[in-house]
């Protein structure tokens, strides 16, 4: 379903992605973590279409993104990190516009807004502006935005920021029944116990390579490491680092 070969990315000179490949499958839920900077959101925009490769080819449900990125376009759901949301409209009216994008019917955006909206609890703000709008409930608009045309693929780029305790439990609950109606959900977040518990595999990258791949199980096993914690730490701590930190304590002893 998602299919990655040989991606290098290079931002002027700097090189962000070393030549990364790897596959995700129908119904599966794959997180991506990585320290900041290691590349996970580079990735997500060149599979999502946004931007393009420096060299080497990804595809979505066997679409070449680089050749035909609106095709890709229309069977993907994308939360980015950070997002830019029309706060003077009121939710109907951004998922009613987000819904024409995607030439859903009148009756299937309205059923899906009220079903949406009732899911993550904020119905009760159809028609009010979101000027007003916490940070968490704009980011509920923009998880039902990525959701209203039922799309194959999900890619996902920290979409919890700000959400609360039981809207995290709800999006747990419902991102698990996607996949196990067939969605494809690639999932990149700081929040390694939600990863833990959602993910059917993951994928590690530091410094724009990927260091590991695999179920959790595999990840802990190659890192020998008892959690994800740390076998994420052991993955993706430099030498150098451990090595900082350590002066760094022997200096203030």
């Amino acid at each position: 379903m998602i299919e990655a070969i040989n991606l290098i990315k290079y931002f002027d000179k700097k090189l962000v992605l070393d030549n990364i490949s790897f596959s995700v499958r129908k119904g599966e839920i794959c997180g991506y973590i990585g320290p900041n900077g290691a590349g996970k959101t580079t990735t997500i925009k060149i599979l999502t279409g946004i931007i393009k490769p420096t060299s080497g080819t990804a595809y979505i449900d066997g679409i070449n993104v680089k050749e035909n990125p609106d095709d890709v376009k229309k069977i993907i759901g994308y939360v980015p990190e950070s997002g830019a949301i029309f706060e003077t409209l009121t939710p109907v009216e951004f998922l009613t516009f987000v819904g024409k994008i995607y030439r859903m019917s009148e009756s299937e955006i309205t059923r899906n807004i009220f079903e949406l909206m009732e899911l993550f609890e904020i119905y009760e703000f159809k028609n009010e502006p979101m000027l007003s709008f916490s940070k968490g409930m704009k980011q509920k608009i923009f998880l039902i935005s990525a959701l209203m045309h039922n799309p194959k693929v999900l890619f996902l780029d920290e979409p919890l920021n700000g959400l609360d305790a039981n809207a995290i439990k709800i999006f747990k609950e419902f991102i698990k029944k996607l996949a196990q109606n067939g969605r494809t959900v690639f999932y990149s977040s700081h929040l390694l116990d939600v990863i833990e518990k959602i993910c059917d595999k993951l994928i590690i990258i530091n410094r724009g390579k990927i260091v590991a791949s695999g179920t959790i199980e595999e990840i802990l096993k190659i890192s020998n490491a008892q959690n994800l914690s740390d076998a994420f730490s052991k993955l993706t701590e430099s030498v150098e680092q451990v090595e900082k930190i350590q002066n760094f304590i022997n200096r203030t002893k």
